[in-house]
């Protein structure tokens, strides 16, 4: 079952919404997905990204902000039961599924295979390496239709082209371990999106294009640093060799030969 949104005011429920499309749109213009009429919400105030089981929520530079869990955030790693803050709107998340399958897989260690590539560095202490992470697949499956209300006008449907998938032939992007007792273990970069690092602390997403790969910044108040520099909140292409600094961890990333 998908994730759902409950959008509530004052306390009323107004309407659920399936996460059922790998991107939603919030706001005020017709267009978007989740369509608020009201001018305290920005024409397109947030959106949500869902891959799998694991949905990211982002402000688009709203004038009024979008808080979570009484928060104001950028982005967010959303959890069953965050609630969002759009003016005075109320948007819960609900996901079963993330519930079941959270402390399975997203709060283990990841696990890395040990490389044969050579990594040295100080040491650093042993409870900064405890990172966590999944390999997701991206899908686009269609989003199903909502009624109006007072409040509430339902946009006709939008196409949206999905980005073409990575070419079979493209070479696998690798991040390794440079520090400390996991020195030298790696993982393989061969789905479409992967994200990694410790919820709550740091989350980034790695992102497989046509055109190559590219990091971003998803969860946490302290931005990663790329190459001994903090990363923003646009995407940014990786080259051969670049160093990234996630929850305490240093990595490399390069193209597997």
């Amino acid at each position: 079952m998908a994730a759902k949104l409950i959008l509530s005011m004052n306390g009323g429920v107004l309407r659920e919404y399936a996460l059922d499309k790998e991107r939603i749109t919030i706001g005020r213009k017709p267009h978007c997905d989740i369509v608020i009429d009201n001018l305290a919400v920005s024409g397109e105030h947030a959106a949500i990204v869902t891959i799998l089981n694991d949905s990211f929520l982002e402000d688009l530079d709203s004038t009024n902000g979008t808080l979570v869990n009484g928060a104001v955030i950028k982005r967010h790693f959303l959890q069953s039961n965050d609630v969002i803050e759009i003016g005075k709107y109320i948007l819960k998340y609900l996901n079963d599924q993330k519930i079941q399958s959270t402390a399975a897989d997203f709060e283990k260690t990841m696990v890395f295979r040990k490389s044969s590539r050579i990594a040295s560095a100080t040491p650093v202490k042993a409870d900064q390496y405890e990172m966590t992470g999944k390999l997701m697949s991206a899908e686009q499956p269609q989003s199903a239709p909502a009624e109006n209300t007072s409040e509430l006008r339902q946009p006709a449907p939008v196409t949206v082209s999905p980005e073409k998938a990575p070419d079979s032939q493209q070479k696998i992007g690798v991040i390794q371990i440079l520090i400390g007792p996991n020195a030298g273990k790696e993982l393989e970069l061969v789905k479409s999106l992967t994200t990694v690092g410790k919820s709550g602390l740091q989350v980034v997403v790695f992102t497989r294009r046509p055109s190559g790969y590219f990091i971003t910044h998803v969860e946490g108040a302290k931005y990663p640093n790329l190459n001994g520099k903090p990363l923003d909140d646009q995407p940014r292409q990786l080259n051969e060799h670049d160093i990234i600094e996630l929850a305490g961890v240093k990595m490399e990333f390069y193209i597997k030969s």
